[in-house]
């Protein structure tokens, strides 16, 4: 299917400049490019569907341009923000601009004559001239049109932040983006998020006054959640592409946890699955809900492109372990066990209390703080609410002991559905 219908059945097309981006996707090879803010050093995963973008292009034969914002990360763009960026020390920004470029080589191909591209605006924008920069490229903007885009006027709207010159000016670095990628590389085509619409209207006007070329724009819509929530959250926070931010086992899971009104959507945006597959797997979903397996395919997938198989199936196999009422949680590894429960609060207790009144179970789920008090604690045992490394326990008295030990470390205690707590008994007291 050519690429453009492609993304449209996809639901991944939210506005373009004209018509004649369905013929130059489908018909033309176009260098295209998208921007990547290196305010983090790491892209999350609301983040990775502009990589899965420029992933599609250069299967269907286009060349990529992944654009590291090392200049304008100085700036900090005002699209769908309600207060201005904190500025990033350059030392910082530098690391992160590192941090993204060794991601983005991984999902994209760069080499060959026609392969991707990795550029950094500071190259040209740490370049410019104040004085040269307004007389060439100043005067090609409106005031009236810049302080008519929503990015801008949201902000003047709300008196108590208002918009600085230095944000206010990012949509004439943005543009002059466009027209460096034109003039070095022949870029035509410049993709973003929906709330880059003005940006890159602006980069395609500038590009026809100076150099008297129809270039194009697209955007893709904006990732959100059916029942209003911030995509890309977890009850830990952002969900990271780096492991050292986000454990695949965590990044699993919230793939594994997507809504059945959303994972058909998330199913068309972020896999290379046909819409011949998904659409199979969509008739699944309708008959068998209860079996989440539209979930469990997103949820492998998602893992397999960004960390590894390895990784998918290590995770899958300590799920497998850790959601059967039934199974014995030693049979886990170290390692399983410290990345299934990397992200959950822990305590480090003393060994030597392990089978003595101090390691009641009523006592150390008062001293975690999955209960306010032994009182509450024995109330939540009886009513059978508390679980140790997966079994239920219905005994008031209970104890924590040697036997008890996962990895002879570990004990994991719950709290109804979802809270849990890791206890670390570390070496004896002498």
């Amino acid at each position: 299917m050519p690429l453009y219908d492609d993304l449209e059945q996809r639901a991944l097309i939210a506005q373009s400049t004209s018509p004649a981006v369905r013929a130059a996707l489908n018909t033309q090879k176009l260098t295209a490019y998208i921007g990547f803010d290196p305010t983090a050093p790491s892209l999350h995963i609301g983040g990775f569907l502009p990589v899965t973008m420029l992933m599609r292009l250069q299967r269907a034969g286009h060349r990529p341009i992944a654009l590291v914002g090392g200049g304008t990360g100085l700036i900090g763009d005002p699209s769908g923000r309600e207060s201005e960026r904190s500025m990033l020390s350059l030392d910082v920004l530098e690391q992160n601009v590192a941090a993204l470029r060794s991601q983005l080589e991984r999902f994209l191909d760069f080499g060959g004559d026609r392969g991707a591209l990795l550029v950094n605006n500071a190259e040209w924008l740490g370049k410019l001239d104040l004085l040269g920069f307004l007389r060439d490229i100043g005067k090609h903007f409106s005031v009236n049109a810049m302080i008519a885009r929503d990015s801008v006027k949201m902000r003047l709207e709300a008196r108590e932040q208002g918009i600085s010159f230095t944000e206010f000016s990012y949509m004439l670095l943005q543009s002059y983006d466009y027209l460096a990628l034109f003039d070095r590389f022949g870029c035509s085509l410049q993709m973003g998020g929906s709330d880059q619409w003005g940006n890159i209207v602006s980069g395609t006007d500038l590009v026809r006054r100076l150099r008297g070329a129809e270039t194009h724009g697209l955007t893709f819509p904006l990732i959100t959640r059916a029942d209003g929530k911030k995509f890309g959250k977890s009850e830990q926070g952002n969900v990271w592409l780096s492991d050292k931010l986000t454990t695949p086992y965590d990044f699993y899971q919230f793939w594994l946890n997507t809504a059945d009104t959303d994972v058909i959507r998330y199913l068309k945006f972020f896999t290379f699955l046909s819409l011949e597959e998904i659409a199979d797997i969509e008739r699944k979903l309708v008959e068998a809900p209860q079996a989440r397996e539209a979930q469990r395919i997103l949820a492998r997938t998602m893992t397999e492109m960004v960390h590894s198989k390895e990784a998918t199936l290590r995770i899958e196999q300590t799920s497998a372990v850790l959601f059967d009422e039934t199974a014995d949680w030693r049979a886990l590894s170290p390692d399983q066990l410290t990345e299934a429960f990397a992200s959950s609060p822990s305590t480090t207790v003393d060994r030597d209390r392990l089978g003595t009144p101090a390691a009641e179970l009523s006592l150390l789920l008062s001293e975690a703080g999955l209960c306010q008090s032994k009182t509450q604690a024995r109330r939540a045992i009886q009513e059978g609410g508390v679980y140790v490394n997966g079994k239920k326990i219905t005994d008031i008295a209970a104890r924590i002991a040697e036997p008890d030990l996962l990895a002879g470390t570990f004990v994991v205690l719950r709290r109804g559905k979802k809270t849990f707590h890791v206890l670390r008994f570390g070496a004896p007291v002498s």
